[in-house]
């Protein structure tokens, strides 16, 4: 070990620094060094390359720009002499992206300085091809991972669902600072769940802790990768029960993995060991239908650290450490897209589904009334023939049988119901309390109007921002809930799948047809500059550092101002 430190220290060249090596037990080796200044000293401890990122935070702290191009210059020379591939995430304070949208799923980076116009030919610092998928990059020290799917056919099951036979499940490692790709794996496929055309099946994003990578597909399940590309473990999950495809992401959080698994039936939350890829615990969550929203964890002074679960109809906060479902509120719209944003001890969380826009509920017949106009069998259910008086329903039929069995029960009719008299909303709710509170006053408020459809909120300043179909952008107090400005984005009129994110005082906003906008944040928020990617937009951009990292239908690109 000494000798691995010594080869590092070697590589730091130029300081004129007087080094010690101290051994500090039979495993691990303190590193001291006086620098040319006096801010500069620094300890850092080292356990098998594993090095201590509070200390390591602390040195960059202090650290100049020369200084840290020296650093990583005697980092990389230090691995290189080794023959190791870089396993410490150098300048990773503050520089991080390692979900999906970022540090807990917020959407902002800590750039100090961005581009303030962005293309295909605008600041591009390099640019890698990449097969297709809807899920973003993720980013740790020097290391970019992406999922795609390549290749495969695309098989047309029924109006709105398909499956792409041949189509190979990968996960990429890029090198962050040339877009290199430094290795790739192939995830097994043992089914082919259908989704809708607008999705893929690699639309969940990686999550990375510096020191590995998980990644999650709807046909296979997780699997853990070192930074060198070495599968640590794998853990088979499903099939799943969800017609459109999956857009949850993993999310680690301590020693524990996360993944919501939301779906027509037999929905539930899991926590797994980022190690061992043991199930820590599952909790079921039979009051929630599909879902596609990624959670979020809220830690406080007191009481457990929270997980913040945006599902079906409600919004669930469950104990991060043993899975108990600590409070909930009722009332929103199903199949939640959008991630949840944490602030402090307040939750800003956003639903909405064609259908939920309509000021009062839908009045919808109990089931028992249903079966007695139409169940000419007498068997308790609602065949598609027993339906042919009501066109509307009977066409709607596969979106009401939850569990494909082409019959419409007790079970399934609830959920209907409820559908029909859920609202669109963005919430904001203080997480303290125990069970439902949805009439308590930690609901603080609640906006019905003018809501996305896929992309995420963006708190940043103060102002929530949404992005909604048509380039209409909101700009949102959230403290109260009050509109600040809303108008439309004129060069971007399109649909959005990607979310906003937002740094150095920037909002960036992608069309699904690559239409680029770049905003001054702030409650009068003004356009800067609009571009043209060329092609389509679906995945969310990633901050790290002062660079901004689009990925497009074929590219990803690094945009910056150098």
């Amino acid at each position: 070990m000494p000798n691995v430190a010594a080869a590092w220290l070697q590589g730091f060249t130029g300081r004129g620094a007087t080094t010690t090596l101290h051994p500090a037990s039979a495993a691990a080796v303190s590193i001291s060094g006086i620098f040319q200044a006096a801010k500069d000293f620094a300890v850092l401890q080292t356990r098998a390359l594993d090095f201590d990122l509070t200390s390591w935070q602390r040195w960059i702290l202090f650290a100049s720009s020369r200084e840290k191009r020296h650093l990583t210059a005697g980092y990389h020379q230090a691995m290189r002499s080794l023959g190791v591939l870089g396993l410490l995430p150098v300048l990773a304070f503050a520089q991080e992206w390692p979900q999906f949208r970022g540090p807990n799923g917020r959407g902002v980076g800590a750039a100090k300085s961005l581009p303030e116009e962005i293309g295909p030919d605008k600041n591009v610092l390099w640019r890698t091809a990449a097969p297709p998928g809807h899920s973003s990059p993720v980013i740790a020290g020097d290391f970019i991972f992406l999922t795609a799917v390549e290749g495969g056919t695309r098989n047309d099951l029924a109006p709105g669902r398909m499956t792409d036979p041949g189509g190979k499940l990968l996960t990429f490692c890029l090198n962050r600072h040339t877009g290199k790709i430094l290795w790739r794996r192939e995830a097994p496929r043992p089914r082919l769940e259908k989704y809708q055309p607008a999705n893929t099946a690699a639309s969940p994003s990686p999550v990375t802790d510096g020191r590995g990578v998980w990644v999650f597909f709807g046909d296979f399940g997780l699997i853990s990768y070192g930074l060198d590309g070495n599968e640590r473990w794998r853990l088979p999950l499903g099939p799943f029960n969800n017609p459109n495809g999956h857009g949850s992401s993993p999310v680690v959080y301590k020693d524990l993995l996360y993944l919501l698994c939301d779906q027509d039936t037999d929905s539930y939350l899991l926590a797994v060991e980022k190690e061992t890829g043991k199930i820590r615990w599952k909790v079921s969550r039979p009051e929630s239908t599909r879902s596609y929203s990624t959670p979020a964890i809220l830690t406080m002074e007191s009481g457990p650290a929270q997980l913040i679960v945006p599902g079906a109809y409600q919004l669930t906060s469950y104990d991060a450490g043993t899975g108990e479902r600590l409070w909930w509120v009722r009332g929103m719209s199903w199949q939640p897209k959008a991630a949840p944003q944490v602030e402090g001890d307040v939750v800003y969380a956003h639903w909405w589904e064609a259908g939920g826009e309509a000021e009062e509920p839908s009045e919808t017949p109990e089931f028992q009334e249903m079966l007695s106009k139409y169940d000419k069998d007498g068997d308790g259910k609602l065949s598609s023939g027993e339906l042919a008086p009501e066109p509307r329903l009977q066409r709607g039929l596969s979106d009401i049988d939850l569990n494909g069995d082409a019959l419409i029960d007790d079970r399934d009719w609830d959920f209907h119901r409820a559908k029909r008299a859920s609202r669109n909303t963005l919430i904001a709710v203080r997480a303290r309390g125990r069970g439902d509170v949805t009439n308590s006053p930690n609901v603080l408020w609640r906006m019905q109007k003018y809501l996305p459809n896929l992309p995420s909120p963006l708190l940043y300043e103060g102002v929530i921002y949404l992005i909604k179909d048509g380039g209409i952008l909101s700009a949102v107090n959230a403290k109260d809930g009050s509109m600040l400005k809303q108008a439309r984005l004129p060069a971007a009129i399109d649909t959005y799948y990607s979310s906003p994110v937002a740094s150095a005082g920037l909002v960036y906003a992608i069309s699904q047809q690559g239409k680029a906008m770049v905003i001054r944040a702030g409650a009068d928020w003004q356009i800067l500059s609009s571009s043209d990617f060329g092609e389509p937009v679906t995945s969310t951009p990633a901050i790290a550092g002062d660079r901004i990292y689009v990925r497009t239908k074929s590219m990803l690109y690094c945009l910056g101002r150098e």
